[in-house]
This record gives C-alpha cells, structure tokens and sequence, in this order.
C-alpha cells in the first residue's frame, strides 16, 4: 500500500503526525508538503495529491487542511476520487465500508492529533463491504463519465 500525505500550511502539524504514525506503521508514504508557515492555497497542494491517487500511483491519499473542507472538495473535483471529509472514527470506517473512499481529508483546527491517529487507524483497517454499495459506487463513475469533472 502505498499513501500520499498533502497540506497546506493549516495542517502542517497534524500532517506530521500522521507521516510519523505510517512510519510506525511500516506503511510507504510520500509526503507532498506543504513545508511553510505562510498562508499557501488548498487547491495547489490537494489536486496534485489527488490526481496521484486517480492515475494510480498511490493507493489512497490523506489531506490535511485547517477545517479539512477546502482540501476534500479540490480532491473531489479530480475524477475517480472519493475523498470523505471526517472528524471522527465511525466516519472513518464507514466511508471505507460504504463509499470506498480513496481519500480523507482532516482539520488540523477542528481535530487533535490523537483523534486524527485513531482516524487514520480505522480508515486503514476498514474494508470496502462491495454490495450494494458498489452499486451506489458505480453510478458516481457513470456520472463522472457523462459530466465534465
């Protein structure tokens, strides 16, 4: 499994965390930045974290921003994406179980770095239960097929 790790200058610090929490965990991360304390745009650091993810270079993606929002509707934007914006650990699991997310998005201003490990933890160890829900999944594709994501 390999992960790629985005912020911007919002979520410096949790984003931190988490590349030390795969370290631990023996998981192949790249983290893309940012490295600055300057305000910087979500957009320039969440797509291309994204667009790694879609064309399969890595397998799933954690972005981080102050709130989480700006990081996961940019990712959303790139086809093939599924980034779940989530502050708590049945959030976490479920959108593994349920929407096969491929991504999740994280505010370092709205959540600690505890909270955000025990996140990590179970988005990781939560598979997709397929189903019915693939289904569901199947016409979110379809849809980006037709529109002009």
């Amino acid at each position: 499994m390999r992960i790629v790790l985005s912020s911007d200058h919002g979520g410096v610090n949790l984003r931190r965390e988490i590349s030390q929490l795969l370290t631990d965990m023996n998981i192949e991360h790249v983290d893309m930045g940012c490295n600055c304390e300057g305000s910087v745009d979500y957009p320039d650091y969440g797509i291309p974290a994204a667009e790694k993810v879609a064309s399969g270079e890595f397998d799933l993606g954690i972005l981080i921003c102050g709130t989480g929002i700006g990081m996961s509707i940019s990712a959303n934007k790139v086809k093939g994406i599924r980034c779940a914006l989530v502050h708590d650990v049945f959030s976490a699991k479920m959108t593994k179980a349920h929407n096969d997310a491929n991504m999740i998005a994280m505010g370092e201003r709205v959540i600690g770095p505890g909270l955000a490990v025990e996140i990590v933890k179970a988005w990781l160890g939560s598979e997709f239960e397929g189903g019915r829900h693939a289904n569901r999944i199947g016409k979110i594709a379809e849809y980006e097929g037709k529109s002009n994501l």
